[in-house]
């Protein structure tokens, strides 16, 4: 089931970044991937992947098409600052060299968590989160439990939550210069605090940051490299674990059905990877061709930037059966939102993991779903991520 439109403005999205917030983008997305395969919009000056076969093969031109522009690896508003600092390492805005030297180690550590312990943890975290404002709720919740996993202690864990907050305004290119500063301010603290955890005592077996440093084979002071990276597994947390959790909730509002799933721990994991196929966080990201290549048949000049849209890609027909229905089980469930190839995210099982424990939270307290889905939602202004915000 999906939002509708309310009004006959509102009946279609103007361009694909337009769509990230708009109440039901799914027919404009399925209106994409019936256009060619790889499509110019001149309103956004990008071209323009819809379908899942194009977007993986673009995916994986790691070397031709990257991550960020060529002449502009960090943003211009926060260069030569703190937050660009951080910025130009993050593992997940590099190529090449600089990409593979701590992405192996965060890979394995991600891949060593023990999730059980990781929801049980998450879980009494999203328990002391203030359930109001619940929209700020959404995005305390697993910022908190990351944090708690990085080694800070729990009476620092809204401050730590504020912080990332602040930081993740400069990933934004609708942020303010009020943002960007405070953004700066919250770098320069995370890396200050983060050097202190590790040059203090050995953080606690078990935790995330513990396994960071051992898969890194790291001894005190740690590179500013590999700390802006350990900033990096919190930030990514951020965003788009909040609209992982917020559409989560969504989708129970809109389909009652649901709600008997939603009372164990597999049945809530199984309607929050669900969403992310169905209604993801992330609707799309960009790669900027260093040099000509050609795509679906299509030539693209070095400098082009191509946006792929991968919600539409999740609804892609040739890509998952029966793709328009909510279904808890599916034979094979496939997405693109936590990326595909060498840039694919390797917390997606952490992100699924913090999603459920705090839709098991939020559910715990008994909130009135019927008053909520009266109330509606709209969401965050945002050019890719979908963060629903709860009247």
């Amino acid at each position: 089931m999906n939002t509708r439109p309310t009004s006959f403005a509102d009946s279609m999205p103007v361009d694909p970044v337009a769509a990230v917030t708009h109440a039901d983008p799914y027919p404009f997305y399925a209106d994409l991937r019936a256009g060619p395969a790889l499509a110019w919009n001149d309103r956004l000056r990008v071209w323009v992947a819809s379908r899942a076969d194009v977007i993986e093969s673009v995916l994986l031109a790691h070397g031709v098409l990257r991550v960020r522009p060529p002449a502009e690896p960090v943003p211009r508003a926060i260069v030569d600052s703190p937050a660009g600092e951080v910025f130009g390492h993050l593992v997940r805005m590099n190529d090449g060299a600089a990409h593979q030297a701590h992405r192996p180690a965060l890979q394995r550590a991600l891949g060593g968590l023990d999730l059980n312990a990781v929801q049980a943890a998450a879980l009494q975290v999203a328990r002391n989160v203030p359930a109001e404002p619940l929209s700020d709720a959404l995005f305390s919740m697993p910022v908190q439990a990351v944090a708690q996993l990085l080694g800070f202690a729990d009476e620092m864990l809204p401050q730590a939550d504020g912080w990332m907050r602040d930081f993740v305004a400069c990933l934004s290119p609708l942020s303010t210069a009020d943002q960007l500063q405070s953004a700066s301010v919250a770098a320069s603290e995370l890396m200050t605090r983060f050097e202190a955890l590790t040059a203090s005592a050995p953080p606690r077996n078990g935790t995330l940051l513990a396994a960071v440093l051992a898969e890194s084979d790291a001894s005190a002071p740690l590179s500013r490299a590999l700390l802006a990276n350990i900033v990096g597994l919190l930030s990514q947390t951020c965003d788009a674990t909040a609209g992982l959790l917020g559409n989560s909730l969504i989708a129970l509002l809109r389909d009652p059905s649901l709600h008997h799933a939603a009372r164990t721990r597999d049945g809530l994991q199984a309607i929050v990877q669900e969403t992310a196929r169905h209604d993801p966080s992330v609707h799309n990201t960009r790669r900027f061709a260093a040099e000509p290549i050609t795509i679906a048949g299509t030539p693209l000049a070095a400098g082009d930037a191509v946006l792929l849209v991968l919600a539409a890609a999740n609804r892609d027909p040739a890509f998952n059966p029966d793709p328009d229905h909510f279904r808890l089980i599916r034979e094979r469930r496939r997405m693109l939102g936590f990326g595909h190839g060498m840039h694919a995210c390797p917390g997606q099982a952490l992100a699924c993991t913090l999603a459920a424990a705090g839709l098991d939270a939020m559910l715990q307290r008994k909130p009135d779903l019927d008053a909520m889905r009266a109330l509606g939602w709209h969401y965050r202004p945002s050019a890719n991520a979908r963060i629903p915000v709860f009247h």
